[in-house]
């Protein structure tokens, strides 16, 4: 069950911020707010017992030592006499998404609105200058909370563990990996993390526990401080007319702009915080009913792939965009046309016509209605693809 009990923040240490009651998610596993994409990936990496382990010692022998030491001496650690507010909404997100530790938190001297989640070993938090003076604090703490997803879910481990594995199958099979294939697994990888992005915006959601906030501070990283100036109802317009497009010559424009970013777009990415947000899901977790982490060693690798494929043929069904509605009209035709074969040059029943166009009667029952509830039994039928007997 979620615990609502009050958060240790900005308002019980001096901040003079009003006190605000969140709800908090003990155990609560990265499961829980991962999309399915993602989750179907992290879930297969997580089979490979003893190589995270392995890789987070490795790394941080030298590597990530040597980039904590970097930050340590060049920006500055949030703390009780340094960005105490900022350290406070770092302990509070650490608390609502109950981490395993509180990772450090660094402000570092950059004008460009950005945050990261760096390390394996003993990952750490940076937010830059830019961003800090960019969002109020209610923004700030989904920031956070986003990256704390990121540390949750591990993305740092099992993208390197990816990209190892990746180079590995290449040199093993001793083929060289030519320039086509190479930029297929880069696609596939960035679009990976364009999924792992989505997810940490929820967990980001999850701290914030405000979805207005949440969509805010995307809207204003993407357009800056001039809040009045803009608005959350016009920016969603836009992420529809983006999803829309005019033709199919603008949806190919769009994969390609896509096709090699980290990121989804601002537009994107609030559109589907909000679906999320709107949906089933974000308010069973609300309500405490969410995956745990004690049970992340059972997750099943065949269903996450199954709900990740299902994922996206929702999303094709969903979207406005011209080239997916082809698509889909294609598939539609494609279907029809199989079916009026199979009409007319499939078998016929006994008695039937043997060709023209004369109605064939129907076909005598070859099954009987064991279930009780009047229809015929048709086993193997209307079965999707993914569906299992």
């Amino acid at each position: 069950m979620a615990d609502t009990t009050k958060q240790p923040g900005p308002d019980e240490s001096g901040g003079g911020l009003p006190a605000r009651q969140r709800t908090r998610f003990p155990g609560i596993s990265s499961r829980a707010y991962e999309h399915p994409a993602d989750r179907s990936a992290l879930v297969a990496l997580r089979k490979l017992n003893g190589f995270d382990a392995v890789l987070k010692q490795l790394h941080g022998l030298l590597s990530e030592r040597s980039v904590r030491l970097a930050f340590l001496a060049g920006s500055v650690r949030t703390g009780e006499q340094q960005f105490r507010r900022l350290y406070e909404m770092n302990r509070e997100a650490a608390y609502i998404l109950d981490m395993p530790q509180v990772p450090e938190l660094y402000v570092t001297m950059d004008p460009q609105p950005n945050a990261m989640a760096i390390g394996m070993d003993k990952p750490f938090i940076v937010v830059t200058t830019g961003l800090v003076e960019l969002l109020d604090d209610d923004e700030m703490r989904t920031v956070i909370g986003h990256e704390m997803g990121h540390i949750l879910s591990g993305h740092a481990v099992y993208r390197t563990m990816l990209l190892i594995l990746t180079r590995l199958s290449v040199s093993l099979s001793g083929i060289p990996l030519g320039t086509l294939a190479l930029q297929a697994v880069i696609a596939a990888l960035s679009e990976w993390f364009r999924k792992s992005e989505l997810s940490c915006d929820r967990a980001g959601l999850l701290v914030g526990q405000d979805p207005e906030v949440s969509m805010r501070a995307l809207m204003k990283i993407a357009g800056g401080s001039q809040l009045h100036e803009m608005s959350t109802d016009e920016f969603l317009a836009q992420a529809a007319e983006y999803d829309a497009a005019a033709d199919v010559r603008d949806s190919v424009l769009k994969l390609m702009n896509v096709l090699w970013r980290s990121h989804p777009f601002p537009v994107v990415r609030v559109a589907e915080l909000k679906r999320w947000a709107d949906g089933p899901e974000y308010e069973a977790i609300m309500a405490g009913d969410y995956p745990r982490r004690d049970d992340d060693r059972n997750a099943s690798v065949r269903s996450e792939a199954k709900a990740s494929a299902d994922s996206y043929r929702e999303s094709v069904k969903q979207t406005a965009d011209p080239l997916f509605g082809l698509l889909r009209d294609i598939a539609g035709g494609a279907a029809d046309a199989g079916g009026r074969l199979r009409d007319k040059f499939g078998p016929r029943p006994a008695g039937g016509a043997g060709t023209g166009t004369a109605t064939a009667p129907p076909p005598p029952r070859t099954a009987p209605d064991d279930d009780g509830d009047g229809a015929e039994n048709d086993e193997g039928t209307n079965r999707g693809p993914g569906d299992g007997s």
